[in-house]
Parts: structure tokens; C-alpha cells; sequence
């Protein structure tokens, strides 16, 4: 199967072409406005010609030979007419027709299977069924089924999307430009992935974009994802489903916290994806990048604009998205105060006034002066373009913004509106062609710049980007280990442990507690309680035998109350740990995307504000600092109102630790839950273990 036969083919044949509107129809109105002649053949029964060019009868009457069939034709048709198609020299077909397993019957599902399995004996790439078809922009390639506004939208997003309707909302807007648009409807034979990797291969393509409902060939995606991240492609995708589908099942914290959309989350920021969160955003954000001639080389936003009341909004909508204004430094500000008019005050955010956007080399000057800031990473200029133009300062703006970004050394510009009005196409596109992109008003343009320092800081030579995905499995069962079971399964990996014992009677017990020296902590040892405190099964500050004796008898009896049922393997005794901070290091393991380590702050900070950071394991040391940084309750670690700084690499190391110990047991270790670890000024001790293996 050759994918580049169905989205570079040299000939095309429309087959159902018609003149009425629907597929046959308006993919002929694509084809005809936007291919060479020659490079097209219709077919039709019933038709010689389709809008004044030549029709055939039929696929066999067609005079040469075709790399693309366009099935425009009713589901039980199809199948004929790609043997046909197959005679005469395609290896590649779209199909239009519903009927497939999107209609969620088993005749639907048969359909689909009968279909793929054909294309696989054809040895032909296919798009769809239940597709809108695509466009090659690079090539001039437009087997398209939906008509949208005739204009020339060649540029360097390749857009994929599982929704035919986002590619035509795409299409339809005026700013957006492509290499490719591929609707890949029900993806039976060609799938998301392989588009996926076509692009992140092509050279015209300089951005990704993708509407993205599921992954089908997991270890196929990651490894599109690291080849881009490795290539420093932007990959941006709007995944839809942000549902916690299945964390009710999950017996540990960690698995009720890692729902299937946290999964991607943490995927996405290991192979450095922006995610997106709606289609304004994933047009916006693709074309930014696209139209950039490269990314900030340092974090540091200069926002320049014409008047006071813009400025404030910048100063706050930026702030509100974690926007950096780094100050000016003197020299900047000095020369400002030379260039500006005298009722201006310099500072960042930078209320210019007007008077300079009349003066083509005043405001390039003053643009310059911001620019060799060494603060300063990228400047967003501020102004509203509306589509008629009244007031002629953006003629001058313009001229000055082409001056300064032909210039050596020129920084990264964006611009900013305020309103959302109707792009002047003449100045939209001379921006666009100078390297600066008109984004969308100010919070839709803060939060994507947000999204661009946060790519350009990405270092993907800092993180571990190996794939842990499973082997795909049926639905598996799991078994929790004993507290004392899983420290042991821990220490196997390198993991330090209490000192512990269990025991299974009283003289046991107090032999253990002797060796460890009093206070002492006992446990119920049981794989079926795994909630211990729940079930009044931990009794902690043992000082003495007494309290042992009667510690140890209340921990059995309230076993048997809890969970009659449960198996017992007796009372672990522990040595007693010093008190420190609270943290929660877990792993849950995705069914698709393999093991997914967690950290979060303790007590209140995971039961109720569920402030936790995961990742995809492995991870290295930078990235296991950065889950910890990114924790709200970090600040607990920094010697807070007078606390204690706290040893967050003892934290980070074990949690490089936990991470390659889940890579290595991906097939087996299904959840696991250390909690607490207790953090001190040095080091760390694990008071508490979980293991919940696959049977």
C-alpha cells in the first residue's frame, strides 16, 4: 500500500461524476476549477460529458490509465468499481459512501471489513468510506466532495482531521493557507496515523494540524510524534473527549486520577504537541507558526500599541495567561524617551500613541529599539485591521513592520486586534508575507502565545522519549499485593523501603518492634484491604508492649469486620517514620499508551484539590523537576513563609526511579500507589506501598 499514491497521484478518475450538487456534483466543480486539464477523467452510464468535458460510460472505456479512483457512488457499488480501478492502474481510491461501520450495525461493521480486506488483496491505499475526500494544495490534487470560496489557499499547514466538517470550517476561513486538507472519515484501510506520518515526512508541510477523536496504532503515533519533536515540527492537535471515562474502576489514587484524557495530556507534553482546545485555536495557532520565520530564542513578550486603554487590556489579558512583560532595561528606555512624544511613558506593555504610526522611520525606529531589547523574545504589535481601511496609519505601520522584519537579527512579530473584524486581505497578506501573522483578538492571542513560548522552550534532547506502549491485550484483571508484598516488589527495582516485618502473632510482633526500637507502626497485611485507614486497619506511635497488644488485637478485629471475606496474612510492624511533607508518587498503566507515572502533593492537596502533574514513563531528571514545578503546592519545596526547603531532587530521583521501573514491567504491573512519602530537608522515606499487578 502506498500512501503517496493516494495523495500525489498524477491522474485522477471521478467516478459518479454528475452535475448536481452532492459528491458527484461538487467534486467535479472542484476537479474542473482547480486541476489541469489532463490530469481528470469522469465516468458516468448515463452521461458523455459533465460541465462541457468528456465522460465514459464506464471505468473500462476510460483511454489510459489512473493513479486515484473518486468513488462519488452508493456503498454497494463500491466494491466492483475498485476491481475496475485496479485494472486500469490505481493503487488508490476515496469513497464518499456511508454505510460502513459508522452506522453501528454488525451489517455496517461486515461492510467495513469486506472493504478493507479488498483494498488489502488490491494492494490499494484507501481514504475513507464515510469521507469528504481531501485537497493537495502542493500539487493541485482536489478530490474534494465540498465546495467552499474560490481563492488560492496554498501555504504550509497540513490539516488532517477525522471530521470532513472541520476541514471545510478550516478551509472556509480566509485566513488559513495549506500543503494538504485530508478528511480521513472511518480511516478503514489508510488511518490517521499514516496521514500523520505523511505529513510530519513532507517537506512542503512546515505545521501539523489535526482533529483528532482516537488513536488506532498507538506505537505508530508516538513514533510520528517523536520524529517531529525531533524535528522541531509543531504538531498541534484538538483532541475531542476530555471525559474521565473509566477512572470510577480504578482502585488506587493514582488510577482514579489519570483519566483517558490526563493520558493525553501527559503524551502530548512528553513529544512536545500543543494542544488545543477549539478550531479557532487550531487554525490560529497552525498558521502562526507557519507564517513565523522562526521561534522566540528566549521567553519575554514586548507588546507595543497606540493608545492607553489597548495597553491595559494587553497588561491584564496577558497576565492572565501567564504572559511575561519583562521590564525594559535602561538603554531601551532611554532611547524610547528620544523617540517617542513627550506625554508618552515608556514601559512594557508600551503606549506608543498614534503620532509615530503616520511616520514610516519613526516607527520602525521605535520598533527596532524594542526589538534589540535583550529581554525582549517576540513583539506583538497591537492594532484592529479592519477590512475597509479609513484610517491610513496601517499603510505606514506596515512599510515600517517589512523594513524591520527583512532587517539581520530581527525578532519573531505577531499582530494583535482588538475587535474581530474582517481581515484586510491586501495588508493581512503583506503582513503574512513579511513573517508576521495577524492572531485573533486579545484572549484568544495571549493564550496562543502562550502556547508558542511554551513550544519554543520545548527540548526534547532533555527528555527520555522512548515508547512504553504495551502489546495490544483483551481487558485484564487485577490483583493488589500486600503492602509488605509490593515494598518487596520495590527494593527488587532499587527502591529503599522502611524496615518492616510481618507477623502473624502477638510474641511476633513485639519481637519485631524490639529490634526496631519503640514507637512503631502496625498495619493490617492484607491484599484484599487496600484501603488499611479506611477499615481502622493502621494504628500508628506504638510506644510500648501494652499499646502493641492492644493495637495488634483491634487491627484484626476490625479486618473481619471490614471485609469478612478478605485473606489475612497478618500484622505488618514497621519502624516509625520521622514526620515530614507529604507527597504521592503512582503509576497507573493506560491500556493504550503504557505506563503513566504521577507525583501531587499529599493530604488535602490529592484527596480534594487533585493538584497532581503526570507524565508518560520514562522519564529523565529534567522532566521529573518540571512535574514537580508545575505542582500549585510547590511552593511547599522553596522554604515557604519561613518553612524548611525541602529536598525536591531526593523526590525527583525517586520518581526516575518509579518511572523506569514501570517501563520495565509495563506487561505486568497494572497501578501502583506509593503514599505517603514523607520529604525532608534531605532525602525522602516511603511510608506506604500499593501494587495492583495483571493476573
Amino acid at each position: 500500500m502506498e500512501i503517496g499514491a493516494l495523495l500525489k497521484p498524477d491522474k485522477i478518475c471521478v467516478i459518479g461524476a454528475s452535475e448536481k450538487s452532492g459528491f458527484g456534483g461538487d467534486t467535479c466543480r472542484n476537479v474542473i476549477e482547480y486541476m489541469r486539464e489532463g490530469s481528470y477523467y469522469f465516468v458516468n452510464p448515463r452521461r458523455d460529458e459533465v460541465f462541457g468535458k468528456p465522460c465514459h460510460r464506464t471505468v473500462e472505456e476510460v483511454p489510459g490509465s489512473f493513479d486515484l479512483a473518486v468513488i462519488c457512488t452508493p456503498q454497494g457499488t463500491v466494491e466492483e468499481l475498485l476491481k475496475s480501478s485496479r485494472a486500469k492502474g490505481a493503487r488508490a481510491a476515496v469513497v464518499f459512501a456511508s454505510g460502513y461501520k459508522e452506522i453501528g450495525s454488525a451489517q455496517g461493521r461486515e461492510n467495513q471489513e469486506r472493504l478493507a480486506g479488498l483494498c488489502r488483496e488490491l494492494d490499494m491505499a484507501l481514504m475513507g468510506p464515510n469521507c469528504a475526500g481531501f485537497v493537495n494544495y502542493t500539487d493541485g490534487v482536489y478530490p474534494f466532495a465540498f465546495l467552499s470560496e474560490s481563492r488560492d489557499r496554498k501555504g504550509a499547514v497540513g490539516v488532517v482531521s477525522q471530521s470532513g466538517q472541520i476541514c471545510l470550517s478550516l478551509m472556509d476561513s480566509p485566513g488559513m493557507r495549506f500543503s494538504y486538507v485530508i478528511s480521513s472519515g472511518n480511516s478503514a484501510v489508510v488511518r490517521m496515523e499514516d496521514y500523520l506520518e505523511f505529513l510530519v515526512e513532507d517537506e512542503s508541510t512546515k505545521v501539523v494540524a489535526m482533529y483528532l477523536e482516537g488513536v488506532q496504532n498507538v506505537p505508530q503515533f508516538l513514533d510520528c510524534l517523536k520524529r517531529a519533536a525531533m524535528k522541531r515540527k509543531p504538531v498541534v492537535i484538538l483532541k475531542a473527549g476530555r471525559s474521565e471515562k473509566g477512572s470510577r474502576l480504578a482502585a488506587s489514587h493514582t488510577g482514579s486520577l489519570s483519566g483517558a484524557d490526563a493520558v493525553f495530556d501527559a503524551v502530548f507534553r512528553k513529544y512536545g504537541v500543543i494542544r488545543v482546545d477549539d478550531v479557532e485555536e487550531l487554525m490560529a495557532v497552525s498558521m502562526m507558526l507557519s507564517v513565523l520565520p522562526g521561534l522566540p530564542k528566549r521567553p519575554g513578550i514586548a507588546s507595543m500599541n497606540l493608545s492607553g486603554g489597548e495597553t491595559g487590556v494587553c497588561a491584564d489579558v496577558g497576565q492572565m495567561w501567564g504572559i511575561e512583560y519583562p521590564d525594559f532595561q535602561a538603554e531601551t528606555l532611554e532611547r524610547l524617551r528620544e523617540q517617542l512624544p513627550s506625554y508618552a511613558s515608556p514601559a512594557n506593555p508600551l503606549d506608543m500613541t498614534a503620532t509615530l504610526s503616520y511616520d514610516v522611520q519613526a516607527y520602525a525606529g521605535a520598533l527596532r529599539t524594542v526589538m534589540s531589547d535583550p529581554n525582549v523574545g517576540l513583539v506583538a504589535v497591537g492594532y484592529t485591521l479592519l477590512e475597509r481601511i479609513a484610517d491610513p496609519a496601517i499603510c505606514y505601520m506596515t512599510e515600517a513592520i517589512e523594513l524591520v522584519a527583512a532587517e539581520p537579527g530581527a525578532k519573531p512579530m505577531v499582530m494583535i486586534p482588538f475587535l474581530e473584524n474582517t481581515r484586510n486581505e491586501e495588508y493581512a497578506r503583506r503582513l503574512e508575507r513579511a513573517g508576521v501573522p495577524v492572531l485573533p483578538p486579545t484572549v484568544y492571542a495571549f493564550k496562543i502565545l502562550r502556547y508558542l513560548e511554551e513550544f519554543a522552550a520545548y527540548r526534547p534532547e532533555e527528555l527520555c522519549l522512548d515508547m512504553t506502549a504495551p502489546a495490544p491485550r483483551e481487558r485484564q484483571t487485577k490483583t493488589a499485593l500486600t503492602e509488605h508484598e509490593s515494598k518487596v516488589f520495590l527494593r527488587e527495582h532499587g527502591i529503599e523501603t522502611p524496615r518492616e516485618r510481618v507477623t502473624r502473632s502477638e510474641a511476633e510482633a513485639l519481637e519485631a518492634a524490639g529490634g526496631y526500637g519503640y514507637p512503631v507502626v502496625l498495619k493490617i497485611d492484607s491484599g484484599d484491604i487496600m484501603h488499611k485507614s479506611d477499615a481502622g486497619c493502621v494504628k500508628v506511635g506504638i510506644q510500648d508492649e501494652g499499646q502493641l497488644r492492644q493495637a495488634y488485637g483491634e487491627i484484626l478485629e476490625n479486618a473481619k469486620a471490614y471485609d469478612p471475606q478478605a485473606e489475612i496474612g497478618g500484622v505488618l510492624v514497621q519502624e516509625m517514620l520521622k514526620a515530614g511533607t507529604e507527597v504521592i508518587i503512582g503509576v497507573n498503566n493506560d491500556p493504550q499508551f503504557g505506563p503513566m507515572v504521577m507525583c501531587g502533593l499529599g493530604g488535602v492537596f490529592v484527596e480534594i484539590f487533585k493538584d497532581v502533574s503526570m507524565a508518560m514513563a520514562p522519564v529523565s531528571e529534567a522532566e521529573a523537576l518540571k512535574m514537580l514545578r508545575s505542582l500549585k503546592g510547590y511552593k511547599l519545596f522553596t522554604g515557604y513563609r519561613g518553612g524548611k526547603k525541602l529536598d525536591e531532587q531526593a523526590v525527583a530521583d525517586l520518581i526516575v526511579r518509579v518511572s523506569r521501573m514501570a517501563a520495565d514491567e509495563k506487561d505486568c504491573l497494572a497501578e501502583l500507589d506509593i503514599n505517603p512519602v514523607f520529604v525532608y530537608e534531605a532525602g525522602v522515606a516511603l511510608a506506604d506501598a500499593l501494587v495492583l499487578k495483571y493476573n
